[in-house]
């Protein structure tokens, strides 16, 4: 699901709120998540999952076209965690 499509079917779910609104709010929740895991807080949504940052540690790669060795730096990158609720629900 796109983001575009998570907001047509909020939308049809709550024909009370304008479709602007609903991309607002969508847009705000997916900023807050993102600042979150930026400053390296973590981010919980109870039976969903967590987001959370971790670090890779430098190491040495491989080029797949040449085979030549090349220094990969290191980074932090988004962790997801799924909550029970969403195992169970996948699982069943």
């Amino acid at each position: 699901m796109t983001k575009s499509e998570l907001i047509a079917r909020l939308a049809e779910a709550n024909p009370h709120l304008f479709q602007r609104d609903v991309e607002r709010i969508v847009s705000t929740i997916f900023d807050e998540i993102s600042n979150a895991l930026a400053r390296g807080d973590r981010v919980e949504l109870r039976g969903f999952g967590a987001f959370s940052v971790k670090q890779r540690e430098a190491r040495v790669g491989r080029n797949p076209r040449t085979g030549e060795a090349v220094k990969v730096s290191s980074k932090f990158v988004p962790f997801f965690k799924t909550g029970k609720l969403l195992r169970d629900k996948l699982n069943t």
